[in-house]
């Protein structure tokens, strides 16, 4: 069953890395989604995989670009969230500019996705399963604003979305 609007958010655990080696991000921490937004608002985007096309060149921009006015709203944190290990993920966050402004987590096995029942099945193309691309708002562990994109999408998942959706 899919998440909605009004459900506490999915329990998981998902990986970031925030320190740097010479060569590559070091080791991921697990961040334990439930314990992470208690007491928290926090933006939530999900993109199907990090380095895409799409990704890369519109859905993180357009949190980088609305940061200031999202937190201005009372947003206390920015995640992005992808089909792909911590190392990964804090290797793109680093490539966009926007590391220690979003965190970039990763759901390397989409358990999370699952949890939520986002997940988007690629097998087909060679990409495994994956996130569908989606927006959501979490307010002390629940969800209140929820933005799932169609396949092949981007319309309603980015961050003048989310920002016009804060009133």
């Amino acid at each position: 069953m899919t998440i909605k609007v009004g459900d506490p958010i999915a329990a998981g655990t998902l990986a970031e890395s925030t320190e740097f080696g010479d060569a590559c991000p070091l080791g991921p921490n697990d961040v334990d989604v439930q314990a992470a937004t208690a007491g928290k608002k926090i933006a939530i985007f999900a993109v199907p995989g990090a380095y895409t096309p799409t990704c890369s060149a519109e859905h993180v921009p357009s949190y980088l670009n609305n940061l200031d006015a999202l937190k201005a709203k009372g947003v206390d944190e920015v995640w992005c969230v992808a089909t792909n290990d911590g190392f990964v993920m804090a290797a793109w966050g680093k490539d966009q500019n926007a590391i220690g402004k979003i965190r970039f987590l990763g759901d390397g096995s989409a358990k999370w996705a699952k949890a939520l029942g986002l997940e988007l099945d690629l097998t087909e193309r060679n990409m495994g399963v994956r996130l569908q691309r989606f927006s959501l708002l979490v307010e002390d562990g629940i969800v209140t604003q929820l933005n799932i994109e169609g396949p092949g999408k981007f319309e309603v998942s980015g961050g003048d979305t989310l920002l016009s959706q804060l009133g």
